[in-house]
């Protein structure tokens, strides 16, 4: 049985995700590659919070949010290393994220690719709902489909 645990980023971390980004879909495809990420987590961009899953003490996955977005968070990047998909981790780093959104928001919101197939299924599993397309927004030709999970709207009725 693995030991795992999630954790707030470190800078050490760094190295490790930039692996694990430039080996990714959507970012492969879009044409990211070291030097798009390298700057990213050195320092952590302001406003923003990132946790790390390790599992025996390797990363597995990270997940970084930009803060107080559209009355809620906004889940900016999240990735896990190709060797722990399918393996829950990525549900159980999810969760964790949303319960610290939650606790200072109503709204979680993401951005995937319409290309990005399985991270589609993965957030529809969650519970989020696609919102709309934003076309060419990171390339030409693709377009990127914001998600939304809610625990109800902003301010209640009166």
């Amino acid at each position: 049985m693995s030991t795992e645990r999630i954790r707030p980023f470190v800078p050490n971390d760094r190295p490790v995700l930039v692996d694990i980004l430039i080996g990714s879909d959507p970012w492969k495809r879009l044409g990211y590659g070291a030097k798009d990420w390298e700057a990213q987590f050195d320092p952590l961009p302001q406003g923003r919070e990132a946790y790390v899953i390790e599992v025996d003490g390797r990363v597995a996955g990270f997940a970084l949010l930009r803060l107080k977005f559209l009355f809620g968070d906004y889940l900016e990047l999240f990735a896990m290393a190709e060797w722990a998909r399918g393996r829950a981790f990525g549900s159980r780093l999810l969760r964790h994220v949303e319960t610290i959104a939650f606790d200072r928001g109503t709204n979680l919101f993401a951005c995937v690719s319409d290309f990005n197939h399985a991270a589609r299924r993965f957030y529809k599993r969650h519970g989020y709902q696609e919102i709309g397309v934003i076309p060419d927004f990171l390339v030409r030709g693709a377009g990127e489909i914001l998600l939304r999970k809610t625990v109800g709207p902003a301010r209640a009725a009166r």
